[in-house]
């Protein structure tokens, strides 16, 4: 790819989109190597930076499009995925890849956050070592958020397994760490909620609100412990940050929680540094042979250790009493 260039839309070329553009012979060389530039940071459209988002933007005549290749901190990302090690496939076939996301890495990137390193770039790099074509994006989860997440191989599998979780078919189960114990140990959570786009986060409001959307979702309780609780979460939707939002609406927040916290939830926090949430376990039907799959994700070391906290706090306090 050259180190700096820039290229004149023209007449014949108006109307193409960002990145097939840029993946022409002579710039970037291949749409993979196009979004890799889009990604970091490293194209300008007349001067504006375009991202990985604008990449269907269609140009127009006279359009000038730049290349930065060597634009300070453009690799920044990529240096930073280092940190979470290397990704950890749970399955791989022709079709799709289950990954186990550590916490603190996003599932694709954002526009908000395009200096943050995602599994999303992890599985970029494990399929070109594999001389595959780039993942396409399923469905994801929190950043803070460990665990199950899919990505389809071609166009075919990502959209069957898109209409199964718009139908609410796979079977989506998380483990969560909250304070106090739900009443009763098992049941049902159903609420409406809207996103607050300003606020970047889920609220509660009324079933006749036109922008309200129904968050449903089953709950057990798997433990008991002192101010604490470890419980099995089934989602039926899959709203954004659902079971948080749907925890703190009845007392129970979960232990890390720092974005659903409205004043004082608890006399004496239990320390973790993020939001105590695993996706552990995933079923659905393979969208190439129709059958069955199921696939867990271990808890990562963060979350098994404090539980193990929580265990040895709880036979203190039996011993005790």
């Amino acid at each position: 790819m050259p180190t700096d260039s820039e290229w004149t839309v023209s007449d014949d070329e108006a109307g193409t989109r960002l990145d097939k553009f840029l993946a022409a012979a002579g710039r970037a060389g291949s749409r993979a190597r196009a979004a890799a530039a889009l990604e970091r940071g490293k194209v300008f459209v007349n001067g504006a930076e375009a991202r990985l988002p604008a990449a269907a933007r269609r140009l127009e005549r006279g359009d000038v499009v730049r290349i930065w290749e060597d634009r300070p901190g453009s690799s920044k990302r990529h240096a930073w995925a280092g940190q979470f090690g290397e990704l950890e496939v749970v399955y791989e076939d022709d079709a799709l890849l289950v990954a186990n996301k550590p916490p603190g890495l996003l599932s694709v990137p954002l526009e908000r956050k395009m200096e943050e390193p995602s599994i999303f770039d992890q599985v970029v790099n494990h399929f070109r070592s594999h001389g595959k074509r780039r993942p396409l994006v399923v469905h994801r989860i929190d950043q803070d958020t460990s665990g199950l997440v899919v990505f389809a191989k071609t166009s075919r599998a990502q959209t069957e397994l898109r209409e199964q979780f718009k139908r609410r078919e796979p079977e989506r189960v998380y483990w969560a760490v909250v304070y106090g114990c739900p009443n009763p140990p098992s049941g049902r959570w159903s609420d409406f909620l809207v996103w607050d786009e300003k606020a970047r986060i889920q609220k509660e409001t009324h079933p006749r609100d036109p922008k309200a959307d129904e968050a449903v979702s089953e709950y057990r309780v798997l433990e008991k412990y002192e101010g604490s609780s470890l419980v099995e979460i089934r989602l039926h939707t899959g709203r954004r940050n659902q079971i948080r939002i749907q925890a703190r609406l009845r007392g129970h927040t979960l232990v890390g929680e720092q974005r659903y916290v409205f004043g004082p939830d608890v006399l004496r926090p239990i320390p973790f540094k993020r939001q105590a949430l695993h996706a552990i376990r995933l079923r659905f039907r393979h969208p190439i042979t129709g059958r069955d799959v199921q696939f867990e994700a271990p808890l990562p070391q963060d979350l098994a250790d404090l539980l193990l906290r929580l265990r040895k706090k709880q036979r203190s306090a039996s011993r005790g009493s």
